[in-house]
């Protein structure tokens, strides 16, 4: 068995590619920034990042095909991690500037935050209330502490799919997982401990399950 995950980090123009890249590094992963396709077929694991506005990330991936290898990457059960604006793409749709239609690997909307009397976007620090079992999470205890920065947040339609919460004004859901693929609102690259133990869990998972069928 490898000692290390090779993980896909998807460059389509809308990712905090680095800084991902570097925590996945620190945890002994081997990351790779790509646009090529075909490394989304070979890679252990697959991450999905993203930082901007949802209609234009769904735009950049069709446009550089990204849609068809990731559903492929989905069917086989072979692991994919999406972060902030990636975790939302996995849904059905979006209502941001005007609604947009997601990769659809979950059922449900994004919204917007429901934060009466708050600002919007959500930045800073807030406890991720683990609700589901997952090794995803192992480790981190019951209330984890990560990093945000959103606007918006999907509203899973099936309540299997969910694994944490977090509250900013109502509680929403902060990260859902159905088979091998895996979602996180939050930043884990910015998230000190607790996000270098998850990458580190995933990366886990990738060893584990990555390989091709």
């Amino acid at each position: 068995m490898r000692a290390a995950a090779r993980i896909a980090i998807v460059d389509y123009g809308m990712g905090n590619l680095r800084s991902v890249e570097k925590a996945l590094e620190k945890v002994g992963a081997q990351p790779a920034i790509t646009r090529d396709i075909t490394d989304i077929a070979v890679a252990d694991g697959v991450i999905l990042p993203g930082v901007g506005a949802f209609p234009a990330a769904m735009a950049n991936l069709c446009e550089l095909g990204f849609e068809a290898p990731l559903r492929d990457r989905v069917d086989a059960g072979r692991p994919v991690l999406g972060i902030c604006l990636g975790y939302q793409l996995l849904f059905e749709r979006s209502s941001e500037l005007g609604g947009a239609e997601g990769l659809g690997f979950l059922p449900g909307p994004v919204e917007p935050l429901e934060a009466p009397g708050l600002k919007v976007p959500h930045i800073g620090w807030a406890p991720a209330r683990v609700e589901g079992e997952s090794d995803l999470l192992a480790g981190l205890g019951r209330e984890p502490a990560f990093y945000f920065v959103h606007s918006f947040a999907p509203r899973p339609a099936d309540a299997g799919d969910l694994l944490a919460t977090a509250e900013y004004g109502t509680r929403f859901a902060c990260s859902v997982q159905r088979g091998s693929l895996f979602g996180v609102q939050f930043h884990p690259e910015k998230s000190s401990t607790a996000g270098l133990r998850l990458l580190a869990n995933f990366a886990a998972l990738c060893v584990r399950d990555g390989a091709p069928v």
